[in-house]
């Protein structure tokens, strides 16, 4: 019975938190104005403006090429790192393996920032290649510059799924081909890759959907060249008509999630197809490393320029914009050094608060998101019957949305609920916010988690005549407490790097690292921008070393 009454509770509290913002979002794209108009009225509108006007349809068209071009290069890319390191003898790829995962950790807003001080117009390394060549060889505000920076930055994505599924395949397959005399390659394109299309087929749309979600990248890259993306004109219409355009913002956002939602529900049916796969999950048989012969070392350089690409190339270029006064051509290095960017952000209290927000958000609202889902988890863990296919469904519902639409969600509805409003000027909007966008991915650590533990054990308990809540007190999490500090480190990392759920709840009071870097790149301060991005990658680096040292799956 009291399991019966927590199921019953987990499923309407996060059948509320996720439903209730996505309703107010649709109602609202049904108005004539903004929901708290008297004038506002039902009727369509919204949609005739937006659906007809010009910008949304380069908004859509560029969302799309931008979607397709970074698909078409993660995906081989990253189905080709996934093999170099699952089946074959590479260099250093034990230590290598946590590298290619960092970008993942990285605010995709602080990357764009990095590459735009280190490759663009004026940034380091481009007027250094000037200098030497007579010419940059590249324009990094085009929608060429943004495919390519985003095809790169979402590897990972693909690298982590790919590999899960190689490492699950049975060796005998490989070694069947290896015995007809086949190399690395042939038996990587007509054994290995085909039978782990499932998991390649679930990464490609994976970056296909995270294509219409990008924010920070289309924000900082494409705005000097007029290029939108539907995240972007949705920022942009937040005052177009010199008020609220929320009726206007909202077509947009359901408009989003119209074309995200069916991407998702196409991943989780790549996920039944790969039970299809026979041969992935052996027997448990000993792993030969296909050898690469003569290619190992070209390989290993592959793996090591995509590296200085992804990681080095910005994070460098943060790093030395925040020690140098000023840039441009002709200025001498060593004679403009400075650590005053960083004595500035004391100066201003708001972004002081905005350090210790996004400090408190990561320890104490990652603490307290984790024992959320770790609540939602327990009360489906081993379950049969409707909850958990109705669970594994709603956290379905804010993967598809993009975190700008829900953090606009949120703060329309902290407008729209009287009860709660006062709510939305302090940490606790953010923190649930954050916690639904993270919905998915903290249930998938806690169930991966839980399923750690012997189903003997939880029936030796029941046995003795211990109930569900004995069971999980006693057993259970006792048991997995390792496995809850990992996925405490790994949400803490997500909260911080997080950045797009936060514009709309931006305030005093609200601040974070993050948004605070997308409001500040509007002004221009590229002094502090550069300085809160430092804080925040020491942060994020202090948090995946300690991971690291715990032994924490990354890829999890």
């Amino acid at each position: 019975m009291k399991l019966r009454i927590s199921r019953v509770a987990a499923s309407l509290g996060v059948t509320v938190a996720v439903a209730a913002p996505l309703a107010l979002l649709v109602y609202q794209s049904f108005l004539s104005d903004p929901f708290f108009d008297p004038r506002a009225t039902l009727g369509l509108e919204a949609y005739q403006y937006v659906l007809t006007s010009g910008d949304f349809h380069r908004a859509f068209l560029s969302s799309f090429a931008v979607s397709f071009g970074m698909t078409a290069i993660a995906l081989p890319l990253g189905s080709l790192l996934g093999f170099l390191v699952a089946r074959t003898d590479l260099p250093g790829k034990h230590w290598l393996e946590p590298w290619l995962l960092v970008p993942v950790f990285l605010s995709p807003v602080v990357l764009a920032f990095g590459y735009v001080v280190a490759v663009g117009p004026v940034g380091f390394f481009s007027l250094w290649t000037k200098a030497l060549v007579g010419t940059v060889p590249w324009n990094l505000y085009s929608i060429a510059g943004l495919i390519v920076i985003a095809g790169l930055t979402h590897v990972p994505h693909v690298f982590i799924y790919v590999s899960a599924a190689l490492r699950g395949l049975d060796p005998a397959v490989e070694e069947a081909a290896r015995v007809t005399g086949a190399g690395p390659w042939r038996i990587a394109f007509s054994v290995s890759l085909p039978l782990v299309r499932p998991a390649i087929l679930f990464s490609g749309a994976l970056v296909f959907l995270l294509g219409f979600e990008l924010f920070g990248l289309p924000l900082v890259l494409g705005d000097p060249a007029g290029l939108l993306v539907l995240t972007t004109y949705l920022y942009k219409l937040t005052n177009l008509l010199g008020v609220p355009s929320y009726q206007l913002m909202a077509v947009v956002a359901v408009s989003i999630v119209a074309i995200t939602f069916p991407l998702v529900y196409f991943q989780r049916r790549m996920v039944g197809a790969a039970a299809r796969y026979a041969v992935i999950g052996g027997k448990g048989r000993a792993f030969r490393p296909l050898p690469l012969g003569p290619l190992r070392w070209p390989m290993l350089a592959i793996v090591i320029l995509w590296l200085l690409s992804v990681v080095a190339l910005p994070l460098a270029g943060i790093a030395l914009r925040s020690v140098v006064r000023n840039w441009g051509e002709g200025v001498a290095l060593a004679e403009v050094l400075t650590l005053d960017h960083f004595r500035g952000l004391l100066q201003y209290p708001n972004l002081v608060r905005g350090i210790a927000n996004t400090l408190a958000i990561g320890v104490l609202g990652g603490a307290l998101a984790v024992a959320v889902y770790a609540l939602i988890a327990l009360s489906a863990h081993r379950a049969k019957g409707i909850w958990p296919a109705w669970l594994d469904y709603l956290s379905l519902v804010p993967r598809a949305l993009p975190g700008l639409v829900v953090g606009l969600a949120f703060f329309w509805l902290f407008l729209f609920v009287k009860p709660i409003a006062p709510l939305r000027t302090t940490l606790f909007s953010l923190w649930l916010a954050y916690s639904v966008v993270w919905l998915a991915y903290g249930l998938k650590l806690i169930t991966a988690t839980l399923m750690q533990v012997a189903p003997d054990l939880e029936d030796a308990a029941r046995v003795t005549g211990a109930g569900p809540a004995r069971i999980a007190r006693d057993v259970t999490l006792p048991l997995v407490r390792f496995g809850l500090i990992g996925s405490w480190l790994l949400i803490f990392m997500m909260f911080v790097r997080e950045y797009s759920t936060g514009v709309y709840l931006l305030g005093p009071g609200t601040e974070v690292i993050g948004s605070l870097i997308v409001a500040l790149w509007g002004t221009g301060a590229l002094d502090l921008i550069s300085a809160l991005s430092v804080v925040e990658v020491v942060i994020v680096g202090a948090a995946l070393l300690a991971a690291l040292r715990l032994g924490v799956r990354l890829d999890a």
